[in-house]
């Protein structure tokens, strides 16, 4: 039968839309621009000045990730402002455990059908963390899919590039027995484990993320939308001072069983004291409703240790103290033994 003529809109794509959204975010990305950037918005590629007079030997460091079915959490409670954060801190954390600080940043925004007030509200976290530490954000994507996204949600991933000397770059020097493993608190659950923590909050424990729960302080949605914490300003200059510090991982998806051995060498072994930190609320309720087992916990949570150093024993207890001075709050959580390459939390 014969029709009226189709339109992309109508088809479910709606560029006009897209294009006022870029038009109001405009301002906030050129904020973050510096004298590196070159043109402006609407290229087909961005552009970056690759000149570092200052540095001898420079390295690009580069990662690219997500944050997860956190997104389903952002749909459920209707902010997602923090995504933004979620998903430049997570990258830029990554990168610093190569030692890098970030140059530049580019976004993916997927969705079934564009809002651009939801869309505004990821590109503004983003540029915030972005400007936090020096950090361009210089390009992106915006992808409207009907039919292959889920209507009503948003996927978003991040690339990150950043730039460190050879001579500082990490792991470095040589790792041996007794040397101080040092934890950073997290902010919550960043970004890993949510698949889980929905499973066992909102199915089997029968909670809403508009219930208040007393042991949290705030909603359950509030907390499980905490934003993933950035390390960078309070780590960065740590590596510059001095060599004490051997490696850093980030304590992402595989908790400390996973990452810790990524970092290092195949004869050394992790021992972390699980007394010596104080495991959030979020965690102890998430176990309890879901009847998780505790390997299990630590393997898909970060259970409150959200970056680890591995330092020189007898500069530790320093390194504690500026970073606490930082802002960040952090203890030694154990130490390194000779054995298999491996983590034992006892």
């Amino acid at each position: 039968m014969p029709h009226d003529s189709l339109t992309y809109r109508q088809a479910g794509v709606d560029i006009d839309e897209a294009q006022r959204a870029l038009r109001a975010i405009a301002g906030g990305l050129q904020s973050t621009y510096n004298d590196r950037v070159i043109g402006g918005i609407g290229g087909f590629g961005a552009l970056f000045r690759a000149s570092f007079p200052e540095i001898e030997n420079p390295i690009l460091v580069s990662s690219i990730d997500g944050v997860g079915t956190k997104t389903k959490v952002a749909a459920m409670v209707g902010r997602y402002s923090d995504l933004g954060k979620d998903l430049v801190n997570h990258c830029a954390n990554d990168i610093l455990c190569q030692g890098a600080r970030p140059l530049f940043f580019l976004d993916y925004f997927g969705c079934s059908r564009l809002s651009g007030l939801i869309f505004e509200e990821v590109l503004g976290g983003m540029t915030e963390s972005c400007a936090s530490m020096g950090c361009a954000l210089i390009g992106g994507e915006t992808a409207e899919m009907p039919g292959v996204y889920v209507e009503d949600e948003i996927d978003i991933v991040g690339a990150i590039v950043g730039i460190v000397d050879a001579s500082k770059k990490l792991p470095r020097g040589k790792m041996e027995p007794g040397a101080a493993i040092i934890g950073l608190m997290s902010d919550g659950l960043h970004t890993n484990g949510y698949t889980l923590a929905r499973r066992a909050l909102l199915e089997l424990g029968g909670l809403s993320v508009r219930d208040e729960i007393p042991i949290l302080g705030n909603t359950l949605g509030e907390e499980l939308l905490r934003p993933h914490r950035c390390y960078f300003n309070g780590v960065y200059p740590l590596l510059q001072e001095s060599e004490a510090i051997y490696a850093i991982a980030h304590i992402t998806g595989g908790g400390l069983y996973d990452n810790l051995p990524r970092v290092m060498p195949s004869d050394i072994r992790a021992v972390i004291e699980r007394r010596s930190w104080t495991v959030p609320p979020i965690f102890r309720l998430i176990q309890e409703s879901g009847q998780v087992p505790d390997q299990e916990m630590f393997r898909a949570f970060n259970m409150g240790i959200g970056l680890v150093l591995f330092a020189q024993r007898e500069a530790a207890p320093g390194i504690v103290h500026k970073l606490h001075l930082a802002g960040e709050t952090a203890a030694i959580i154990g130490e390194t033994q000779a054995g298999a390459h491996d983590v034992q939390i006892v």
